[in-house]
């Protein structure tokens, strides 16, 4: 199936790893044109972009601080004199550091989401959330001018079940869902489509590292597939619903969980 994606320019924030590369990736092969954005680590940005161009996109690193307005507009002003218009925006970085504790204990006497400190919460909110409404606001004039565009939130399934010590991360991915819907009622109008991708577990690098190889054990024996997603599968639907193929798909809320 032709995606209609050869040529579309593409910003996927937080692709220099896990979801958000194997998202660039999906796109390259697609013959996107795809912005790579990255913080701190230029080195997993590049080894992203070489990935996309090896798979038949063009790829742009581009240097892109949420927690700074003036990186924000500078980024998708150099994305702009590259290529023109954005016509896909992908907003899937996140502050996983913001964690509300240092205890991983679900006891009721060790309250965690009270230890969090405002220098905790603010940065998960600002990447999260705040990221994606002006990184968004500053792509819409392109988008709104071709009356053609889709964006995409990646969201998480924390936002519904909760997970002790994650108060920050959820509420800003809970607010994305509140901006999704939003803008699914003021620019779909305009053929600018916008959803949110919700995945479970996945198993990212990060996953790995952070979480037992017990309690992994335990929890895919919860999923009714038996198998955690891997970044592959949240970036095939990532894609789609991106792509020219899309034509009705708004507003909505999708999750890749295995049906867990």
């Amino acid at each position: 199936m032709d995606l209609q994606l050869q040529q579309r320019t593409v910003l996927v924030t937080g692709s220099s790893a896990g979801i958000g590369r194997a998202t660039a990736i999906a796109f390259g092969q697609e013959g996107a044109q795809v912005a790579v954005t990255y913080q701190k680590n230029r080195e997993g940005a590049e080894q992203t972009a070489a990935s996309v161009r090896e798979a038949g996109g063009k790829a742009l690193v581009v240097h892109y601080d949420l927690g700074d307005d003036d990186s924000i507009y500078q980024a998708i002003r150099q994305i702009n004199e590259q290529w023109g218009t954005i016509d896909i925006l992908v907003h899937n970085a996140a502050d996983m550091l913001a964690i509300d504790g240092t205890k991983t204990t679900n006891d009721a006497s060790d309250p965690l989401f009270e230890t969090v400190e405002p220098a905790r919460w603010r940065p998960a909110i600002r990447t999260g959330l705040e990221g994606a409404y002006l990184t968004t606001q500053y792509v819409l004039p392109g988008m709104r001018t071709q009356q053609w565009g889709r964006i995409v939130y990646i969201s998480s399934t924390v936002v519904e079940n909760g997970i002790p010590g994650m108060a920050a991360y959820a509420s800003s991915k809970a607010g994305l869902h509140g901006l999704a819907q939003t803008l699914a009622h003021e620019v779909g109008p305009l053929n600018i489509l916008t959803n949110i991708v919700m995945p479970g577990v996945v198993l990212t690098q990060r996953t790995r590292n952070s979480m037992p190889e017990e309690i992994l054990g335990y929890a895919v024996q919860q999923v009714p597939t038996r198998r955690f997603a891997e970044p592959e599968d949240v970036a095939s639907l990532v894609v789609f619903l991106a792509s020219g193929r899309n034509q009705q798909i708004n507003g909505e809320v999708v999750r890749v969980s295995g049906g867990a």
